[in-house]
């Protein structure tokens, strides 16, 4: 089967380069190739042969990720530190790879901060992700379903989580589909935290430009620097459903969010989706100037500074399941028009 994938693959890579590439527009049915190296522990996404992402797996990550982010003409908008770093990133918070779900306080433990970079003494705090099955690759839909578990680092297993990636593409805007049903194994605690849930780390050109450097601390108490940096090409800003913009954004209350730059004199965007039928609908926004841009329903007491309190909790086999959709557009401006055809009907 996969050398089926790679002859379908190489015969639409073959295609582009002789200047055959076929245009896509909305109606157009879109060819969805994975490629599952086990060898790598990653399958590739491939759509009307080009790459559009990794579904990444390996044991020693903190959590599967999907990385990079490619748009339909070839950019990659996320950050390539700590995975394939490229000249001229930030190297701050190494946990911020590609695209990836977790929170920072699950019964005390940490799962958004986890990285190589922890102290072994300091491990006990922190949970990991473990990647246990890829349940099914179904390129007739789009779709990969897969199975993991919240550990401690200790080995305790918390909550089990099914995925399902689905993607697919109109005209010039890449989608990622993201439904995350996690079910408790105990009895669980979200203690309302600013580190969540839904996460991307983008490339240089789409942070804000700024003129400081900063520094940001973790639920451990953990600083981290982050330095400024020439400028140069940097022109990102975000824009909310409710018309905040840039930094503003962040601890606000949104259905969608959108992060929009400019890349080699093309437009590019990331714009995440909140569903109404996620838990804290409309999601409050942890996205920062630096390129950190995530969706956290869980965090309200922080973001409303002390106003609204949420404290979710599952008991022993209950289970959550949250759905967000990701816009993935290049070529032209997604006005708010355009970004409420794709939203949660």
């Amino acid at each position: 089967m996969v050398k089926t994938y790679l002859l379908i693959l190489i015969f639409a890579i073959t295609m582009s380069a002789c200047g055959e590439k076929p245009k896509t527009t909305a109606a157009d049915p879109v060819a969805v190739v994975f490629v599952n190296d086990t060898l790598n522990k990653k399958v590739e996404v491939h759509l009307n042969g080009s790459l559009f992402t990794n579904y990444l797996y390996q044991a020693e990550l903190p959590k599967p990720v999907l990385f990079p982010l490619k748009t339909s003409s070839g950019k990659s908008l996320t950050r390539g530190f700590p995975i394939e770093p490229k000249k001229g990133e930030r190297i701050d918070h190494p946990h911020h790879m590609g695209h990836w779900f977790n929170y920072g306080d699950v019964n005390g433990l940490d799962f958004w901060n986890n990285s190589d970079a922890i102290a072994k003494d300091k491990l006990h705090n922190y949970g990991k992700i473990v990647h246990v099955d890829l349940i099914d690759l179904n390129q007739k839909d789009g779709s990969i379903s897969t199975k993991s578990r919240w550990d401690s680092t200790t080995g305790e297993s918390l909550l089990t989580e099914e995925t399902t990636f689905k993607f697919s593409q109109k005209g010039n805007t890449r989608i990622v589909d993201r439904i995350t049903k996690i079910k408790a194994l105990i009895d669980i605690s979200f203690k309302d935290n600013k580190e969540g849930v839904f996460g991307v780390r983008v490339t240089r050109a789409m942070e804000l430009p700024s003129k400081k450097p900063a520094k940001y601390v973790d639920a451990q108490g953990i600083p981290t620097k982050v330095a400024v940096l020439d400028n140069t090409g940097v022109n990102g800003n975000y824009i909310s459903s409710e018309g905040v913009e840039g930094k503003d954004v962040w601890g606000t209350r949104a259905k969608w969010v959108k992060l929009y730059s400019t890349m080699e004199d093309e437009p590019v965007s990331i714009t995440i989706i909140d569903n109404p039928k996620n838990v804290g609908y409309p999601t409050y926004w942890h996205a920062r100037d630096y390129g950190l841009f995530a969706a956290n329903p869980l965090g309200q007491e922080v973001f409303s500074k002390g106003k609204e309190k949420l404290n979710f909790s599952l008991k022993k086999d209950k289970s959550v399941t949250f759905h967000y959709r990701m816009l993935i557009h290049n070529g032209s401006v997604l006005s708010a028009e355009d970004i409420n055809a794709f939203t949660f009907k």
